[in-house]
Formats: structure tokens, C-alpha cells, sequence
């Protein structure tokens, strides 16, 4: 799997923490490793290259300040959680929507903008490097798609970001000013209609797992279309996708049978997989984690219940965890007779009312818990390295059921073809069928894709964030986007977001 080779080279090779705009750099000593002007001459060393590129994936679910369980705490479903009200100042002030531009998380900003540093100078280098022309091709591809996707991100959450595309000096990123949002987004369906010729309709998972595809870049090309408001050209992407509703696609992907194989952590890059982000157990430690050279996913141990204990066999074998992204009373009722009632929502209340199990609540304690990455004992790490930052199971980026949404979505939730789309996510899972409406379409996106981290960007999109978040404190105006951190305001040309000064 690409992330099977890690950094003992990329370091020193593309000097991969130069993406701040604050001066943050790290001092590398380059003796006795290759300096960039030596590097990337063979199709080895642009691999290397291209994996460190990749490695920005894991912003999804990987380190405490990862997309899943901050967006997560952000929507109307699910809060904060943790250890107490201080427990992750970005979380927490997100969650309440007192969030400003000292407790927005910088990495949030500097993380995709080191994934672009690094795609930045692969592109610049791949056209000399001694290679085959259809991996080239193929490498140069899959770089502008990984940009495209780490501005769309960018895009979203900031709305006024710059548009880099080449390699910066540490002094140039002073002078960077913000592109218009249109200009950004442009750029990216540049990057994607370039890059989908030359990728491949299928991978081995075994060895290429977590690698572009022509159908994953399509997907997001159809994503960025509908939050453009281009729903005619996002609709065209998604069927491309998505094929004949509830039928394996042109490239092989269907819905699994059994919505609850879905997070069974072995059932790595399975056939509703359309992009999806590796994790693995590599040794992880506490002063690595975060850092972006730690493979475990993070959201396992935050997602976990504190001080669990199993009392009898009526009651799941679970680790201890942090309590994050614990569910509210409102979707734990709106959940009731689903069938993924159970994948979803783990009720540990129930369980410790009844003596089957016992737990300590944190922090805005409900009892319901994040089922779908709530790891078993079964799951933690014996090896070396701390066992809660060595989880393994991957997270998906993009899966069939919601390009089957969005399409539908995109088609303005009317016809025959959006209720075959609709019909198909809820036929998975023994649902009869209901009328197709823009609303019934919401729905099912909300107890379909509970807890993935799509909820609070699917209110920011629909315009319904204002009246959902009003309880939270949400400002509309102002919290359809992120502050900017205070760290890359300072000594730049960069101007904060409106309502955050």
C-alpha cells in the first residue's frame, strides 16, 4: 500500500515543512543524506516523492487535530466531547462556535499547504527525471489530483486562501496574498480534468491500495462541481461513478451487502471504497504524533469511551478511550428503527444502566458513542510504540453510497434516476423505498454517513448550517468558514476572515 514506504529520505529531499506562512521552519542537517538538487534522479526517488505527497492524506484521521472529529463536532449531531470543556481548544470552540483566531488549530491551514509544497516540486522535477513516459505520466497525475484535493479542503474551510503553484522560498511566503475562491477552484478542476486521463480505472489494493484512480478523481471533480452550484457537470461526473444505481460500476465498485462490513477494520479498499486513506501500525509514538510521520489513526482512541470496563459478555470487548464526538439525544431519536442503528451508535448508557458494562462519562456525556471507529481489544497494537496512537484501520475519504447522494443531490433530488440512487442506499440496508425529495436525500445522508465527517460541510453547502447551529451559537455570515490562525497572519500579506478580526 502507498504508505508502505515512509520518509527516511523526503526530508532532506523537498524540505517538506517549508508551507507556513509563518516562519515555523525546521533546520534540517543534510549531511550524509541527498540534498534536493541531487535528488529525484530515477523513478524510485520521484516514488519517494510522490508518497510524501500522499502522506497529507491522513489529515483525515490521523493526529488529535484531524477532519473527522473536528468536523464531526461542528455538525448538529455530534459534540465535542473529551475529557473536559478545555480538553482541545480548536475542538471544543468549534464545537461551541466561540472559535476565533487563536484557537483555530494551525494545522488545519499548514498541513494541506505542506501536501501542496511537496506536489508543487514534484511537478517541477518529474519532467527531467530518466523514466517510463506512461508512469511519469501516470505520477504527474496523480500529483495534481492530491493538489487538487488539499485545496479543495483548503477552499472549504477557509474560502480566502493563496494559490500556490510553485515551490516558494522561505522568504517568498511573506509576500503571498489570497486568491479569489474562484480562481482556487478553478485551478482544481484544472488539476482534476488533467489529471483523470492518465490514471488507472483500477489498483492492486495489495500493492497499490490508497492511490488514485480514475474514478476517485472523477468523484471529487463531481463534489467540487456541486459545491460550485455546477450541478449539471457534477451530475455528469457522478454517473460516470456511479454506473447503473445498486450495480457494480465501470470500474468494479458496488455497494457491500452488509452495511456493517463497512467498518470491519481488515476489510481494507473494498469495493464501495472510491478513495480512501491508509492507516497502519508503524511504531507510532508520543513525539512523533502529530508530526505527520505517525500512521495511526487517531480517531479510534478518540472516539472511545474513558475507563471502560466489561462487566459481562452482553457488553462489546472495547479499549479505554477519550470520549470525543459523543452523539446528541437528537440523532440518537432520529436514529431510532434505522438499520445502521447499530453500526452507528454504540449506547453505552444502556449498557451500564443495565450491569452489562461501566464507563466514566466526560466531558457533554450522552452514552452514545461513535460506533463505526470505536476499536475492539482485538484492534490495539502489541508492538512497539504506544498502543493507542497504533491503530489501523483506514478511513474513506469518498465511498459509493455517497457519490450515489450526491448525484441524486445534484439532479435537484427529482426523477427517476434519483430515486434509483436513493432507492439503492436504502435497499442496502432492507429500507423500502421513499419519494426522492431534496430532503429525503438529506436524510439519508445523515444517518448514512453519521459520524464521517461530511455533516457539517453538507449544512455549510445546503444553507442550512444558520437554522441546525443557531443553538450552538452559530453566526451565519461568519461561521460558514474558518478563522485563519494567528500564526500565519503575522508578518504577511494575508487578510483574516470576515467577522474574525
Amino acid at each position: 500500500m502507498i504508505q508502505k514506504i515512509k520518509f527516511l529520505t523526503i526530508a532532506a529531499v523537498i524540505g517538506i515543512t517549508a508551507v507556513s506562512c509563518s516562519s515555523d521552519f525546521l533546520d534540517v542537517n543534510p549531511e550524509g543524506l541527498p540534498l534536493e538538487a541531487n535528488y529525484y534522479q530515477n523513478e524510485a526517488e520521484a516514488k519517494a516523492g510522490l508518497i510524501s505527497v500522499y502522506d497529507m492524506m491522513r489529515k483525515n484521521s490521523g493526529g488529535f487535530e484531524n477532519m473527522i472529529t473536528m468536523f464531526n463536532a461542528g455538525s448538529d449531531d455530534q459534540l465535542a466531547g473529551g475529557g473536559s470543556s478545555s480538553d482541545g481548544a480548536g475542538i471544543q470552540s468549534f464545537s461551541n462556535y466561540t472559535i476565533n483566531t487563536n484557537t483555530i488549530p494551525d494545522s488545519f491551514w499548514s498541513d494541506y499547504y505542506r501536501g501542496i509544497y511537496r506536489a508543487n516540486v514534484l511537478l517541477t522535477k518529474l519532467p527531467a527525471v530518466p523514466m517510463d513516459d506512461a508512469v511519469r505520466a501516470r505520477f504527474t497525475a496523480e500529483t495534481k489530483a492530491l493538489r487538487a484535493y488539499y485545496y479543495f479542503n483548503l477552499v472549504r474551510m477557509f474560502k480566502n486562501v493563496p494559490l500556490i503553484l510553485t515551490p516558494l522560498g522561505t522568504s517568498e511566503f511573506y509576500g503571498v496574498t489570497q486568491a479569489t475562491p474562484e480562481a482556487v477552484y478553478a485551478q482544481i478542476e484544472l488539476d482534476l480534468t488533467e489529471a483523470i486521463p492518465d490514471l488507472p480505472g483500477t489498483v492492486t489494493a495489495s500493492t497499490d491500495g490508497g492511490r488514485f484512480t480514475k474514478g476517485a478523481a472523477q468523484s471529487v471533480l463531481g463534489k467540487v462541481y456541486l459545491y460550485e452550484g455546477k450541478n449539471a457537470l457534477a451530475a455528469a461526473q457522478f454517473q460516470e461513478v456511479n454506473g447503473t444505481p445498486g450495480a457494480t460500476n465501470q470500474y468494479g465498485n458496488h455497494l457491500l451487502t452488509n452495511y456493517n462490513d463497512l467498518w470491519v477494520v481488515s476489510n481494507k479498499f473494498n469495493t464501495e471504497s472510491i478513495l480512501e486513506v491508509s492507516h497502519s501500525s508503524q511504531n507510532s509514538y508520543w513525539g512523533i504524533w502529530g508530526g505527520n510521520a505517525d500512521e495511526g489513526n487517531t480517531v479510534n482512541v478518540m472516539a472511545g469511551p474513558r475507563s471502560y470496563v466489561k462487566v459481562d459478555n452482553l457488553a462489546p470487548d472495547l479499549p479505554s478511550g477519550w470520549s470525543f464526538n459523543v452523539f446528541t439525544e437528537d440523532f440518537h431519536t432520529f436514529m431510532q428503527g434505522d438499520p445502521r442503528f447499530d453500526a452507528t451508535i454504540l449506547d453505552l448508557e444502556a449498557l451500564k444502566q443495565a450491569g452489562h458494562a461501566d464507563y466514566i462519562g466526560g466531558y457533554q456525556d450522552t452514552g452514545y458513542f461513535l460506533n463505526k471507529f470505536i476499536p475492539r481489544q482485538s484492534d490495539v497494537y502489541s508492538g512497539g510504540g504506544d498502543a493507542v496512537l497504533n491503530y489501523h484501520q483506514n478511513t474513506y475519504a469518498i465511498r459509493l453510497a455517497d457519490t450515489y447522494l450526491m448525484e441524486a443531490e445534484a439532479l435537484g433530488g427529482t426523477g427517476a434516476r434519483a430515486q434509483a440512487l436513493l432507492d439503492a442506499v436504502r435497499a442496502r440496508v432492507g429500507l423500502a423505498a421513499v419519494p426522492v425529495s431534496l430532503n429525503a436525500i438529506k436524510d439519508e445522508r445523515r444517518r448514512e454517513l453519521a459520524g464521517e465527517g461530511h455533516r457539517w460541510f453538507d449544512l455549510v453547502r445546503w444553507g442550512d448550517a444558520p437554522t441546525k447551529l443557531a443553538s450552538r451559537g452559530f453566526v451565519a455570515g461568519k461561521n460558514e468558514i474558518l478563522p485563519i490562525p494567528t500564526r500565519e497572519l503575522q508578518g504577511t500579506q494575508l487578510v483574516q476572515n470576515p467577522g474574525y478580526n
